[in-house]
């Protein structure tokens, strides 16, 4: 019997340059929207339904707040009209967290939404940072 994979060890890999450090990575989704047609001259009394326009679910990455500003940085260019777009591929390893077992490429990728910690002076918690990054599709390349 073959088990699936596990979600807890990962990677992310950012224009070939592995970063480390994040918490959390949400699922890329996508859908597509059927368009429906029917001729008058149809001789069945339904419509078809074809492929329309693919629509891409954002991305977030959230990770724990350190003196790192690379990604804050790069909203900052997206704000100031620089759009600077990466690939950005994100690998399941296997149990040892050595082995990539599956691996997903988004293509085109850029922080849409940036979102700081929040502070509270009695928690006991990690500050943490996310980006939420638009992208023109994904494929699934292991």
């Amino acid at each position: 019997m073959a088990y699936p994979f596990k979600k807890y060890n990962y990677s992310i890999v950012i224009d070939g340059i592995t970063r480390a450090g994040f918490s959390e990575v949400s699922a890329a989704e996508w859908s597509t929207d059927p368009i429906e047609y029917r001729e008058g001259t149809d001789a069945v009394m339904t419509v078809s339904k074809m492929p329309g326009l693919s629509k891409y679910g954002p991305i977030t990455l959230k990770w724990g707040m350190s003196s790192d500003k690379e990604f804050t940085d790069w909203v900052l260019k997206i704000s100031a009209g620089e759009i600077e777009r990466k690939t950005v591929t994100i690998e399941c390893k296997d149990d040892a967290n050595k082995e990539t077992v599956a691996s997903w490429e988004v293509i085109n990728a850029w922080p849409s939404k940036y979102t700081a910690p929040d502070f509270k002076a009695d928690a006991n918690e990690a500050a943490f940072e996310s980006i939420e990054m638009a992208h023109e599709g994904f494929k699934r390349t292991k």
